[in-house]
């Protein structure tokens, strides 16, 4: 068993075969890559729409998550991350004919031709669980009661989907950064971190719904997932490529006496 442990004990991310270390580069950059699209998505649909609103980041969070209390869903969408996918004019007269009092027949004439130019082509039945289809007008009178935020259903089905996904990442980025030389006081903390990030970036989500402080922690715990992910990247491309050779690895001694007497 000593004799299996000591091979593993000693491979570090410097020692690999060229091929490991080719194929761990390219997946970490992909992942980094996919990381910072991610990113620029989510400023795109969150935080662009709600600054042109004169909102921070806090207040986009919280609309998202714990609804607008005095408004319909719909109204909260059209004012709110949605603003940009229609014209103002549009949008005062989907409103009006909210305020109006949603009927069947006000639908027909000058809402569903508004919905079917601008929104249907992504609110549509094979959308994403998140995203409200808007075809009928039964679909369209749902998201135009007031705005509770989302439905325990929606937070489920996009809560187990991003635990299952973003686990996953990490596991395997911090399988390469396990290799790391860096010493454990360090290492430990920086592959327990986006896991402890995840329970709370997510796990806000929730609690936001009813306590709308709390979209402080979705912001605190996308950023600490971040930083993460980025030394689980970083770090291991800085050792396997342009750290110097022949170094005295940071948390392996030299020689252990175990060692010399075997």
């Amino acid at each position: 068993m000593h004799a299996l442990v000591k091979p593993m004990s000693s491979c570090t991310l410097k020692t690999l075969p060229a091929s490991l270390r080719l194929l761990f580069s390219v997946f970490l950059l992909t992942i980094g890559a996919g990381y910072l699209a991610a990113l620029f998505y989510l400023y795109l649909e969150d935080v662009d729409p709600h600054k042109k609103m004169g909102m921070g980041l806090v207040e986009g969070i919280t609309m998202k998550y714990h609804g607008v209390r005095g408004n319909t869903r719909l109204e909260s969408a059209l004012r709110g991350i949605m603003a940009n996918k229609i014209t103002s004019s549009e949008t005062e007269e989907v409103l009006r004919w909210v305020s109006a009092g949603a009927s069947e027949a006000g639908y027909r004439e000058k809402v569903k031709p508004l919905l079917d130019k601008n929104c249907v082509i992504c609110h549509n039945a094979k959308s994403s669980p998140a995203v409200p289809p808007l075809t009928t007008f039964e679909e369209v009178r749902e998201v135009t009661r007031v705005d509770m935020g989302p439905g325990l259903d929606q937070l489920a089905r996009v809560s187990h989907v991003h635990l299952f996904g973003i686990s996953i990442i990490f596991l395997l980025t911090g399988m390469i950064f396990s290799l790391s030389e860096i010493t454990s006081a360090l290492k430990l903390p920086i592959i327990v971190v986006p896991y402890v990030a995840i329970w709370m970036d997510i796990g806000s989500w929730w609690i936001t719904k009813y306590q709308p402080f709390f979209a402080y922690t979705v912001i605190i715990g996308g950023c600490f997932m971040g930083m993460a992910l980025a030394a689980q990247i970083l770090i291991p491309l800085w050792e396997m490529w342009f750290k110097k050779p022949g170094a005295t690895p940071i948390d392996t001694p030299t020689k252990h006496a175990s060692d010399r007497e075997s």
